[in-house]
């Protein structure tokens, strides 16, 4: 499996949003998954990472599996924690305002009937992980886009630590993605297995779902 696309989106003046999210979309209409180094606003990149950073230690909890009554923190799974976004300060709104932009351009270009947006920060210390696994299910099409975000500077491929895209369940090579700052990457959430390998030195990140409306008459969701 090759990676398509893997270079920066930007020159001497950064490319701007609205052609970044057409890249996005082209990527996704060819090939289902778009990489793109250095692609998220630089301004809003640092902004984040700061406050990822200013956060306190007891606002991050064990990551789990599963949503609700069904969720399981499972350290054979996953290790890593994570703070929710929520909007409530200025630069999880920008954050929140910026998604919602391509959700919108998405919707457009691709007719994807994106409906919301959830997210949260990821911190993986030394060591952790993300075993394989899809953020969706085929047939229970709640989250159909991924979104990650990388906030690590000078981080390389000895930092270990890389996000792997597999192209399905039999393919064991993949393609690795360095979190490097500024990184964007979305993919189809129900399409890709993927993982996170174990990081050599601390890994800052966020991970969002774009999500249809799969509302019934007895359950709400997205939920409230």
């Amino acid at each position: 499996m090759v990676a398509l696309n893997q270079f920066p989106v930007t020159d001497g003046n950064r490319t701007n949003d609205e052609t970044l999210f057409g890249l996005i979309a082209q990527d996704i209409e060819k090939q289902g998954y778009s990489i793109r180094h250095g692609a998220l606003p630089e301004d809003l990149a640092s902004s984040l990472f700061n406050h990822q950073q200013s956060l306190a230690a007891e606002k991050f909890k064990k990551a789990g599996i599963g949503r609700g009554d069904a969720y399981l923190e499972n350290e054979f799974v996953r290790t890593d924690e994570i703070c929710w976004i929520n909007g409530e300060t200025e630069t999880g709104k920008n954050w929140l305002d910026w998604s919602a932009s391509l959700q919108r351009f998405l919707n457009r270009r691709l007719f994807l009937g994106l409906f919301s947006f959830e997210s949260h920060f990821a911190h993986y210390g030394p060591g952790d992980y993300y075993k394989r696994h899809y953020d969706a299910f085929r047939g229970e099409a709640n989250r159909v886009l991924s979104v990650v975000a990388y906030f690590n500077s000078g981080w390389t491929a000895a930092d270990g630590g890389e996000l792997v895209i597999y192209e399905n369940d039999h393919d064991k090579e993949g393609v690795k993605v360095v979190p490097l700052f500024g990184t964007l990457v979305t993919f189809l959430s129900e399409e890709f297995p993927h993982e996170v390998l174990a990081a050599k030195r601390d890994r800052h990140s966020i991970a969002g779902w774009f999500r249809v409306n799969t509302s019934v008459s007895d359950r709400v969701d997205p939920p409230l």
